[in-house]
C-alpha cells in the first residue's frame, strides 16, 4: 500500500517534465509565449514634424537646412542619459551637410523618467519633392543612468511636406473720394503651395488697437469703415477670396494717403493657429460732381447757338474739360466739340457750340446729347451725360443787313458829290482871279 502511494506521488512529480510551459509562467525577459506579450522599451515615440520644438513651421520643396524634430517620452522606470539620433527619410530628403552624409542629431539634456525629450535634425528638400505625407524612421541611441552599455531602439512614422502659405492683401480698386461712400473690395490671397482655413479677419479702425499698429496709420481713425470684420473661411493654395466694406471719407483728407491695417487670423497646414497683420493702402481722390444746365439756343449774328452752363458742386477741379454736341434721333445737326478748360468748384462755366446741319436745314425740335468729357487728379477721363430737346428756329430775314448797306453808300456818294463840287468851286475861283 506504502509503494503504490509512492508510485503516484512519483508520476505527479514527473507530469510537468513531458509538458509545455503553461500559457501563465513568465520567461525571463518578457512574457513569452502568453497571449498577452508586450515588450515594453524605454523610448516611445509621440510627433515628428518640421520645425522646432515650439513651434512647426511650414515647407516646400527646393527648401533647405530646415529643422525636423522628432519628439520622445521616457516611458522607463529610470533616467536616460547619452541621447543621440540618426534619421531615415526616403528618396529627396537629405542632410543639410549634403548628399550623402547621415542626418544626426544630438541632445544636450538627459531626460527625466516619464518625461518627453525631443532631437532636431536638420534636412534639404529636393526640389522635385510633392507635397504630401512620407513615411521615415528614426534610430535612438541612449544610456541609462547607474548602467552601463547602450541601448537602441527604432522608431517608425508618418510626416507631410505640407507646403508654405503666402498670404498677400490689395484693393483691387485702390482709389477713393472725399465727401462720398465707397464700396470698397479687398482681395485675400494665397499666393502659396500650402492651403490656409478658418480666415478670419479684422479691420483696426480704434484709436485703441491703433496703439499696437505703426504710426503711418495715424489717419485711419478720420474715416468711418462700416464693417471691421469679415469671415472669409477657406483659401486654397494659389487662389482668392474677396471681402467688401462701405467706408466714407471726409473732406480734409482729400489728396492724402489712407492706410487700413487688418489683422488677419487663420489656422494652416499643421492645424496650428497664426496671426498676421497686413495693411491696404488707399489714395484720396477728391470730388468732382458736375451738372449741366439752363441749356437753350440763341441766334447771335445770325447764327444758332447751344448754350449751356457747367457748375461743379465737389472739392476739386475738373481739368483739361470739352463740350461735345452730338444728334440723337432723326437730328441732322453736325456733332460738334468745344474746349472749356479748368471745371471749377461752385463757378458755373458757360459754354456755347454753334448749329450745324449735315444737308438742307431742318428747324423744330431737335434731340441731341451733351458730353461733358474731363479728367481728375489721377488723370483718369471720366464723362457727364445730358439728353436734352431743343428748338431750332429759322433765322431773321437780311432786311436789316441791307438797310446797314444802304445807309453806309448814302453818305459815301454824299461826300463824293461834295468833293466834286469843292473842287469845282476852287476851279472857278482861281480862274476869275486871273482875269
Amino acid at each position: 500500500m506504502n509503494q503504490k502511494l509512492f508510485f503516484m506521488l512519483l508520476g505527479i512529480l514527473v507530469i510537468p517534465l513531458f509538458i509545455g510551459n503553461s500559457y501563465g509562467q513568465i520567461t525571463s525577459g518578457g512574457f513569452g509565449d502568453s497571449p498577452f506579450e508586450r515588450d515594453f522599451g524605454d523610448v516611445k515615440f509621440l510627433d515628428a514634424y518640421f520645425g522646432t520644438l515650439n513651434q512647426k513651421i511650414e515647407v516646400e520643396a527646393g527648401d533647405s537646412n530646415v529643422p525636423f524634430t522628432v519628439v520622445f517620452a521616457n516611458v522607463g522606470t529610470q533616467d536616460i542619459t547619452g541621447i543621440k539620433g540618426q534619421l531615415s527619410l526616403p528618396f529627396g530628403f537629405s542632410a543639410s551637410d549634403g548628399p550623402g552624409s547621415i542626418i544626426k542629431a544630438d541632445s544636450d539634456s538627459n531626460s527625466l523618467a516619464g518625461e518627453t525629450f525631443h532631437l532636431t535634425f536638420f534636412v534639404n528638400i529636393d526640389k522635385n519633392v510633392n507635397i504630401q505625407q512620407y513615411p521615415g524612421t528614426v534610430k535612438v541611441d541612449y544610456s541609462r543612468l547607474r548602467e552601463s552599455g547602450v541601448r537602441t531602439a527604432f522608431e517608425d512614422f508618418d510626416f507631410k511636406v505640407t507646403g508654405d502659405s503666402v498670404i498677400n492683401v490689395r484693393a483691387l480698386e485702390p482709389f477713393l473720394t472725399s465727401l462720398r461712400t465707397n464700396n470698397v473690395v479687398i482681395e485675400i490671397a494665397n499666393d502659396g503651395t500650402a492651403p490656409i482655413s478658418s480666415v478670419d479677419i479684422v479691420a483696426s479702425n480704434t484709436q485703441t488697437e491703433r496703439a499696437s499698429t505703426t504710426s503711418s496709420t495715424t489717419n485711419v481713425e478720420n474715416v468711418v469703415i462700416l464693417e471691421s470684420n469679415w469671415d472669409v473661411g477657406n483659401i486654397e493654395p494659389k487662389s482668392t477670396r474677396h471681402l467688401t466694406a462701405t467706408v466714407y471719407v471726409p473732406e480734409g483728407l482729400k489728396d492724402d494717403t489712407l492706410r487700413i491695417p487688418l489683422s488677419i487670423s487663420y489656422y494652416n497646414a499643421h492645424g496650428d493657429q497664426h496671426v498676421i497683420s497686413k495693411i491696404v493702402d488707399f489714395y484720396i481722390k477728391g470730388l468732382i460732381e458736375l451738372t449741366i444746365f439752363n441749356v437753350d439756343v440763341i441766334e447771335l449774328s445770325g447764327t444758332q447757338m447751344v448754350i449751356g452752363e457747367i457748375i461743379n458742386e465737389g472739392n476739386e477741379d475738373g481739368l483739361f474739360g470739352f463740350v461735345s454736341l452730338e444728334p440723337r434721333g432723326d437730328s441732322n445737326i453736325k456733332p460738334n466739340t468745344q474746349f472749356i478748360d479748368e471745371i471749377e468748384v461752385d463757378a458755373p462755366v458757360p459754354f456755347n457750340i454753334p448749329i450745324e446741319f449735315d444737308g438742307e436745314p431742318k428747324y423744330g425740335e431737335h434731340d441731341i446729347t451733351i458730353t461733358v468729357r474731363y479728367k481728375d487728379s489721377v488723370r483718369d477721363e471720366l464723362f457727364v451725360i445730358e439728353d436734352v430737346t431743343i428748338l431750332v428756329n429759322e433765322p431773321s430775314n437780311d432786311d436789316e443787313s441791307g438797310l446797314d448797306s444802304t445807309m453806309i453808300i448814302v453818305p459815301v456818294v454824299i461826300a463824293i458829290a461834295v468833293g466834286i463840287y469843292v473842287m469845282r468851286r476852287r476851279k472857278k475861283t482861281t480862274i476869275d482871279a486871273s482875269d
